[in-house]
């Protein structure tokens, strides 16, 4: 062994967090990109474009309807074929499906996508079609509930994991995950329907952005030390770029109905603001696996609180 490799390896005096030998505690997610982010940002799609497809139908405004059942059952569709493409083969997802866990949010997700797809897909092929659309409405009605859990139950999904960054943010990342998805839903059918007919969405783009920005603030302020990946390294880059972009993307919202330039870049920025919100999660939890303090740091503070009680 040469002095140039003892200088490189760690001592136990360097596990500052009394790991071993300052090792990681726990696995990296092994996650792909751009499968992952996509996927989560799809599902978010889908589902908010649903619950606006159903308002849009019981307000009278059918293009609205027809666009936004459209791109829920385009996001739908989109997400389960990355999810595929991530479990590597079609049998597995489907081997998900022959039975149901409520303990497992896979399991639950895995239902919950399924019946989305299905039921976003019956509803945009009556609009597009004309065929059936009492049936379409029924289905479109039904994803009323479907919507909703779909584009949350995947925050439920990354906090119920040993990764510090992501557990740590369990109450709100759900906030931040619904408000990232309303703001995405709000974008795609501010692009698709025309400006007269797109009031609602861009109310709803607006919604979703602040919905957004003030669960992300409250993420990165209460967890504390095991919030630092969310600010520092790559991940701190994209969600910086995420916050601006949905900022801006909302404030171009309230101008969107004057000028398609406007809608445009509304649309595009808010867009590309959840995609970075996605990327800058996934690497947050990455990182907090990577480094061991976040797991040891938390537990000991912890066990010594326990120890003074």
């Amino acid at each position: 062994m040469t002095s140039s490799t003892r200088e490189r390896e760690p001592r136990p005096d360097d596990a500052e967090f009394r790991s071993y030998y300052g090792r990681p505690v726990i696995k990296r997610p092994i996650w792909h990109v751009p499968h992952m982010p996509a996927y989560l940002y799809l599902g978010g799609l889908s589902g908010a474009s649903s619950l606006m497809a159903v308002l849009a139908r019981a307000t009278g405004r059918p293009r609205l309807a027809r666009t936004t059942r459209i791109a829920a059952a385009a996001g739908a569709a989109g997400g389960t074929v990355l999810l595929i493409a991530e479990l590597g083969r079609p049998t597995r997802f489907l081997n998900m499906l022959r039975m149901f866990k409520p303990s497992s949010p896979m399991s639950v997700g895995s239902w919950i996508l399924a019946a989305q797809g299905g039921l976003s897909a019956a509803a945009a092929a009556s609009a597009v079609t004309g065929i059936l659309p009492a049936a379409g409405d029924a289905a479109a009605l039904a994803t009323a509930v479907t919507g909703p859990l779909t584009a949350t139950y995947t925050a439920v999904l990354v906090a119920d994991t040993a990764v510090p960054a992501w557990h740590a943010g369990y109450r709100e990342l759900p906030f931040l995950f619904a408000g990232s998805a309303l703001a995405s839903a709000g974008a795609v059918a501010m692009l698709t329907t025309p400006r007269a007919d797109a009031d609602p969405a861009r109310a709803v783009a607006v919604l979703g952005a602040a919905a957004e920005t003030a669960a992300a603030t409250m993420l990165e302020r209460r967890l504390g030390l095991v919030g630092e990946p969310y600010r520092e390294g790559r991940a701190g880059r994209l969600l910086s770029a995420a916050r601006a972009l949905t900022a801006g993307g909302g404030l171009l919202a309230l101008l969107a109905g004057r000028s398609r330039a406007a809608t445009v870049a509304s649309g595009l920025a808010l867009t590309a603001g959840a995609l970075c919100t996605r990327f800058g999660i996934l690497e947050a939890g990455r990182a907090s696996a990577a480094d061991p303090k976040y797991t040891v740091v938390p537990q000991r503070e912890r066990l010594d609180a326990s120890a003074v009680r």
